[in-house]
């Protein structure tokens, strides 16, 4: 392995800083209360982000200046540290919220969760770049899905469903290296089917499944052979068995759950978060309110204003114009992260940065459009923006890992 010069992409960086210092400014309007509007009240919630910051703007300098080779070889040992952690916290965790995620020792909390992302983008990646590997061989497939359900399944069992289901953005990264785009058709047609379940008959459902078949059979089809019978029928048979188990795993979800996602379908009430949300966004019009001036946030109608629903507090304040900026950011950012994946020499590098840009892409999709009400209310952060030190931890070190590894792209790993 040769060595090069190190060249630090100080545009993704930049970028990070700019997200990194709107979210504080908008935290600290959030939460503002003119008796403790002291930058450094670190008793406040945006003392304690300040702290936060500090923090990862420590950790992303120490990151930048090790030995890029750390990462590939520790993926494996990191993935299995915060595997057990995951499961202790099944046993140790607090009830925050309904969810069982949290680990508390002496007021300071910590999120495990969150480090479970950044591990799994590391297995992944070094489970993808190993030697004779090959997307088309059963035991890859196999290995790799399993880096990512176990995470989810962990996770889910600590009801923190949201947070699971973001574990399915590392089934993106897999398309570049040869995954099918048949299973992106497949898992959008589970999830048509799940909808439709919940929406109409299900015996009506499944005369038109059957009409369906028959038509793919009889019309679509050139030349009809056994084969193409037995498939057709086996997916048909398959299609109705998920059809009529959709009850029994809605059943499953929390009632909370469920109450969002019959808001969605519009089978009930929007939530009071929502309502809210929407109003306080749309109060803010083209320009915003001003800064500090956001009378819906501040009046406390907008509850997790400063985490979860913190994007309706950029709506109120600064408008769509505001709004806008905020989103060309991420947009900005996702469009360098690919990039730079595509630039790598090392496989590890290219899966890993695919990996971060997919994280990144699902949480700022799924918790934008729960705040605008396009999807339901999932609890899950927006990063480098919403309050709280795991998850600004966790992206900081998940991004600049990334960062590091491309300031030596031509090596390999």
């Amino acid at each position: 392995m040769y060595q090069e010069h190190i060249k630090i992409d100080w545009v993704t960086v930049a970028i990070w800083l700019a997200v990194v210092v709107l979210g504080w400014l908008t935290i600290y309007s959030a939460t503002f209360n003119a008796d403790h509007a002291d930058v450094f009240a670190f008793k406040t919630l945006h003392g304690k982000q300040l702290l936060w910051i500090a923090i990862s703007l420590f950790t992303a300098a120490v990151l930048l200046i090790i030995d890029p080779r750390i990462f590939s070889n520790a993926a494996y040992p990191i993935y299995a540290a915060v595997m057990v952690l995951l499961v202790l916290t099944l046993f140790l965790a607090v009830t925050v919220n309904g969810g069982k995620s949290w680990i508390e020792y002496k007021g300071f909390r910590f999120q495990p969760t969150e480090f479970g992302k950044l591990a799994t983008a590391l297995a992944l990646a070094k489970c993808m770049s190993g030697v004779d590997v090959e997307w088309g061989q059963t035991r890859t497939k196999l290995t790799a899905l399993t880096i990512i359900v176990l995470p989810a399944i962990l996770v889910f069992l600590q009801h923190d469903t949201g947070s699971a289901l973001v574990f399915a953005a590392f089934l993106l990264p897999l398309f570049r290296e040869g995954l099918s785009g048949m299973v992106l058709i497949f898992g959008a047609a589970l999830v048509a089917l799940f909808v439709l379940a919940l929406v109409v008959n299900r015996y009506i459902l499944t005369a038109v499944l059957a009409a369906v078949a028959l038509l793919y059979l009889f019309v679509w089809l050139n030349k009809r052979t056994s084969r193409d019978w037995w498939r057709t029928i086996g997916v048909l048979l398959l299609s109705v068995a998920f059809v009529f188990s959709v009850d029994f795993f809605y059943g499953k979800l929390e009632k909370h759950q469920r109450e969002r996602v019959d808001v969605l379908l519009g089978k009930a009430e929007e939530s009071y978060n929502m309502h809210q949300s929407k109003i306080a966004i749309g109060s803010g019009g083209f320009t915003g309110k001003g800064y500090l001036h956001g009378t819906l946030t501040k009046a406390n109608f907008v509850p997790a204003r400063d985490t979860d629903f913190i994007f309706c507090t950029v709506g109120e304040e600064f408008g769509w114009v505001g709004s806008s900026i905020l989103v060309a950011l991420y947009i900005l950012l996702l469009v360098r992260l690919v990039s730079m994946a595509e630039r790598q020499r090392s496989t590890f590098s290219r899966m890993y940065g695919y990996c971060v840009a997919s994280v990144l892409f699902v949480h700022v999709f799924i918790n934008i459009g729960m705040v605008i009400g396009l999807l339901p209310v999932i609890g899950i952060p927006l990063p480098f923006f919403s309050y709280g030190g795991s998850s600004m931890m966790a992206f900081t070190i998940m991004l600049f890992i990334f960062i590091r590894l491309d300031a030596t792209k031509n090596q390999l790993y």
